[in-house]
C-alpha cells in the first residue's frame, strides 16, 4: 500500500517561509526592474519612473495587481497579465518612502515591493516677522523637508548666536529647527536666519524679530478697590442725610 504524506505549515511558521512555500506552490516568480526581491529604488523630483513587473516560470496567463501603499492601482486590461507596467509621473517630494508592490492576482504572498527614495534639498518655511514685549518668551520655528536629513545652524545679524545658558534652548527634529529665547531683552533685536544645510544643497530662511517696549498694566484690582470704596462712601452719605430727605419730601 502507497502512504501518503500531506504537506503541514507548524503553527509559528514566519511569513517569510510561508510566502516561500507558496512561491514554491505555485512555481512561480515576479520581478520589478529586474529586481525578484523587495529593494529601494533613489530618485529626485522631476523626471517620470517606469516600474515593469513581470511574471516568470508561468504556463498561463497570470493577472497581476499593483499597490501604492495600501490602496491598489487602477489598471487597464490589456496591462494586467503576466506583464504590467506603471509610471509615476511626475515624481515629487510626497513620494518619499512611497511602497510600490507588485503581487500576482490568484497568490497575493507572491509579490515584490520598491520603495522610493526621493532626494531633494532643503526647503524652509516659517513666520518671517515677529513682534514681543520685553521680558516675555519668543520662539522662532523653521520647518525644513529634506532627503537626506539635514543639519542647521543659527545667526543672529549674520554672526553665529551665541547661546546663552538658561535664556536659549533648540530643539530639533526630522522636519522642524526651533530658538526659544526667554525673558527677551531689547538687545535680542534683530534678524535671526536658519541656515539647513544637506550634501544636495542648502537654505535659509530669515526671522527679523522686534522686541517692543513693556505695555502699561492696567491697575484692574486697584480700580474695582476704588469703586468699592466710593459705592459705600456715597451709600453712608444717603444713609446720613435720609432725615432732611424725608422732610423735603
Amino acid at each position: 500500500m502507497v502512504q501518503r504524506h500531506s504537506l503541514a505549515v507548524p503553527h509559528g511558521v514566519p511569513v517569510l517561509a510561508i510566502s516561500f512555500l507558496a512561491c514554491v506552490a505555485t512555481g512561480l516568480e515576479l520581478s520589478v526592474n529586474n529586481h525578484a526581491a523587495d529593494f529601494t529604488l533613489s530618485t529626485e523630483p522631476g523626471p517620470p519612473i517606469s516600474l515593469s513587473c513581470l511574471v516568470h516560470n508561468s504556463s498561463q496567463a497570470e493577472e497581476l495587481l499593483w499597490y501604492r501603499g495600501d490602496g491598489q492601482v487602477a489598471l487597464k486590461d490589456g496591462n494586467k497579465v503576466n506583464i504590467s507596467n506603471i509610471c509615476i509621473s511626475p515624481v515629487n517630494e510626497s513620494d518619499n518612502g512611497v511602497t510600490f508592490t507588485c503581487k500576482l492576482a490568484r497568490d497575493k504572498s507572491v509579490q515584490v515591493s520598491v520603495i522610493l527614495d526621493v532626494q531633494f534639498p532643503p526647503q524652509l518655511s516659517g513666520e518671517e516677522t515677529l513682534h514681543v514685549e520685553e521680558d516675555k518668551d519668543v520662539t522662532l520655528t523653521c520647518n525644513s523637508k529634506s532627503n537626506p536629513q539635514a543639519k542647521t545652524t543659527w545667526y543672529k545679524d549674520n554672526h553665529n548666536l551665541t547661546l546663552q545658558q538658561n535664556r536659549h534652548e533648540l530643539y530639533q527634529t526630522s522636519e522642524v529647527f526651533r530658538l526659544s529665547i526667554k525673558k527677551v531683552h531689547k538687545s535680542d533685536t534683530g534678524t535671526y536666519t536658519c541656515v539647513v544645510e544637506s550634501r544636495l544643497g542648502s537654505g535659509t530662511r530669515d526671522f527679523h524679530l522686534i522686541v517692543e517696549d513693556k505695555k502699561p498694566v492696567f491697575p484692574k484690582e486697584a480700580v474695582i478697590a476704588a469703586v468699592v470704596v466710593v459705592t459705600v462712601t456715597i451709600l453712608f452719605g444717603i444713609l446720613a442725610q435720609k432725615d432732611k430727605f424725608f422732610k423735603v419730601w
